[in-house]
C-alpha cells in the first residue's frame, strides 16, 4: 500500500465521502476485533488489540463528527492517513488496520 497515494486519494473525496469512508473503516475494524475475543463476556485473548481499536475506533468517530460538521479544527487529511496507514512496530496492529482499510477502500 503506498501511503502518498492513499493520502492523495483521501484528500480529494468530498467530505461526506470522506465520513463515509472513515465510517466504514471502522465497521470493518470491528469485524477484525471479533478475532480478538471468544463467544464468552470473559472470554478475551488478546486484550492488548482489543484495547487498540477501541481507542482507534474512538479518535475517529470524533474524526468523523468533525467532517459532518465542516469543523475548521479537524486533522488534516494526511495526519488521518498516516494514523491509519504509517508503518506500525506492532505489526499485528498493522495488519488488523490494512485489512479493515482493504476491504473498506
Amino acid at each position: 500500500m503506498n501511503l502518498a497515494s492513499e493520502i492523495e486519494f483521501y484528500s480529494e473525496l468530498r467530505l461526506l465521502d470522506k465520513a463515509r469512508l472513515l465510517n466504514l473503516f471502522m465497521h470493518e475494524l470491528a469485524q477484525e476485533a471479533r478475532g480478538t475475543y471468544g463467544a464468552g463476556a470473559d472470554q478475551v485473548h488478546d486484550g492488548a488489540h482489543l484495547r487498540f481499536i477501541n481507542e482507534l475506533n474512538h479518535r475517529l468517530t470524533r474524526i468523523v463528527e468533525q467532517l459532518l460538521a465542516d469543523e475548521a479544527t479537524r486533522p488534516p487529511d494526511d495526519v488521518v492517513l498516516r494514523m491509519l496507514l504509517a508503518p506500525r512496530a506492532d505489526k499485528v496492529a498493522e495488519r488488523l488496520v490494512f485489512n479493515a482499510y482493504a476491504r473498506a477502500i
